[in-house]
């Protein structure tokens, strides 16, 4: 892909945008102008936190208010292996965009985390719970382990709603980001 760092004071180049293409063959930049797009950069699927944010999508997807936006997953493992694990979750139905290289993640600023973002206690703490409390367990590493996650609405080819990820147990508001995108 070869893309470069491109957050324009919040804005994502359009030309980007357009070579963002899903599964189903249509580019973030035309799903933006049908409805606003809620593009979420997803951690590995063997993380714990990763693995939570399926399930609150796959609950999401049962909201009414979820046909007011469009959802698509940018990941970092391979188009295969994502059908399985998407299907495993019985989000088989979600767009998605392989990005293996993680270039688009650094297109929209989202960076390598640090030792206390990915392991410190705060992680730790949330771990236990989202991991073993609430069963979205440990798997094996699928993709960059250091890469951050995020979330972005884009409606009309702009980015009008971001949630960037300080630690990687953060918890975002799916429904809020999607619907508070003006």
């Amino acid at each position: 892909m070869g893309f470069c760092f491109i957050l324009i004071v919040g804005e994502i180049k359009q030309e980007l945008l357009k070579t963002m293409i899903t599964t189903k063959g249509r580019s973030i930049y035309d799903i933006s102008y049908h409805k606003p797009c809620l593009l979420i950069f997803l951690r590995h699927f063997g993380c714990m936190f990763c693995r939570e944010a399926l399930h609150d999508l796959k609950i999401l997807q049962q909201n009414p208010l979820k046909n007011e936006f469009e959802i698509v997953l940018v990941h970092m493992s391979s188009m295969s292996i994502a059908e399985n694990f998407f299907k495993k979750m019985d989000l088989d139905d979600i767009e998605n965009i392989s990005d293996p290289d993680c270039e688009l993640y650094q297109s929209f600023g989202l960076t390598k985390g640090t030792f206390n973002q990915l392991f410190g206690f705060r992680s730790w703490i949330r771990g236990f719970d989202a991991g073993l409390v609430k069963g979205h367990g440990f798997g094996v590493l699928l993709g960059d382990g250091f890469q951050m996650p995020g979330v972005f609405t884009i409606q009309n080819g702009k980015v009008t709603n971001s949630f960037i990820h300080k630690y990687s147990s953060d918890k975002p508001d799916y429904l809020q980001l999607a619907l508070q995108s003006n």
